[in-house]
């Protein structure tokens, strides 16, 4: 396979403008954003700005006329596809990746949950689509502008890799390109888990106690609570045959440690900017999932509960 020449991103959020910048300082790489009608016109007029810098990357309107110069750059089926948007965005904008998607490309879904990949190998095929998880980014966005510390680091591959794929050799050598951070794991499934054993407690217990990074770095109830959200993850992982571990536990710790202390959740941001959050796909998904297998998650479903009254207050 050739190399990756051509990216697409799909989200123009904290992620999504993160991994745009790294990928414009890559020599050889055209970078553009994908994103339909008013949203791209907007994306269009108002850019994005990364640490007081801003981006000079086109934007693709899936809504547009094929072959309108103006509107779609000159990318016409990207190699490497991200797709980094909430979880309750993708349904909708599933269809815009017709626009960019061909026969080369390979879609990395870096969205929170456990069912971004299954939706978009559904969609477009399994041949096209590699597990990842983004850990350890601490991006903030306001507004248009976004400021981080750390890109972090993608975690990918197929859903064993004995041995690396051709296409999962192709993407590591674009990211090494634009100078992120990789790891291909043996079982990638036990990965998509064990980010949703972390987003379940930090992402969370960050919400409810409106706490940045640097209270999880010291605050021995903080930690706590998140410990208390991230077991009940594991007894669930468990239960679905994924070798989860309460030392995995530990391991979060080591990418927790990096984050700026003043540095907070995607959930903290949407609460704080009145934007519903992905507690659906945390506490929700794990109370459904302790039901199927008759595991009690007390502690999740006080915090759905909470952040459900949270997303409904004013």
């Amino acid at each position: 396979m050739d190399a990756i020449e051509s990216v697409v991103i799909q989200g123009a959020g904290a992620m999504g403008a993160v991994y745009a910048s790294r990928f414009l300082q890559a020599e050889g790489t055209r970078v553009a954003f994908l994103a339909r009608g008013e949203r791209a016109a907007r994306l269009r007029a108002e850019g994005v700005t990364v640490n007081r810098t801003r981006l000079d990357v086109p934007v693709i309107d899936a809504a547009a006329p094929p072959g309108c110069p103006s509107i779609h750059p000159a990318i016409r089926a990207a190699d490497l596809v991200i797709v980094a948007l909430k979880d309750r965005a993708l349904s909708g904008a599933l269809p815009d990746l017709q626009a960019v998607v061909g026969p080369q490309t390979t879609i990395l879904s870096v969205m929170n949950g456990l069912d971004s990949e299954a939706t978009l190998a559904a969609a477009y095929g399994p041949d096209k689509v590699l597990y990842a998880i983004a850990v350890g980014i601490d991006a903030l966005r306001e507004g248009g502008a976004v400021t981080f510390t750390t890109s972090g680091k993608i975690i990918f591959g197929e859903a064993h890799n004995e041995a690396p794929t051709p296409r999962v050799q192709r993407v590591q050598a674009a990211l090494d390109r634009a100078g992120l951070a990789f790891e291909t794991p043996p079982d990638m499934i036990r990965m998509l888990w064990w980010k949703f054993m972390v987003n379940v407690g930090v992402n969370q217990a960050s919400a409810v106690m409106r706490a940045p990074y640097g209270i999880f770095h010291a605050n021995p109830e903080a930690q706590a609570l998140m410990e208390a959200l991230m077991r009940e993850a594991i007894a669930l992982g468990q239960a679905e045959g994924v070798d989860l571990r309460e030392d995995d536990i530990a391991a979060w710790y080591t990418f927790l440690n990096t984050l700026s202390p003043q540095g907070k959740t995607s959930m903290l941001q949407d609460l704080e900017a009145g934007r519903p959050t992905e507690v659906e796909i945390f506490a929700g998904k794990a109370v459904a999932l302790g039901a199927a297998h008759g595991i009690p998650t007390p502690v999740n479903q006080t915090v759905l509960r909470i952040i459900r009254v949270l997303e409904a207050t004013p």
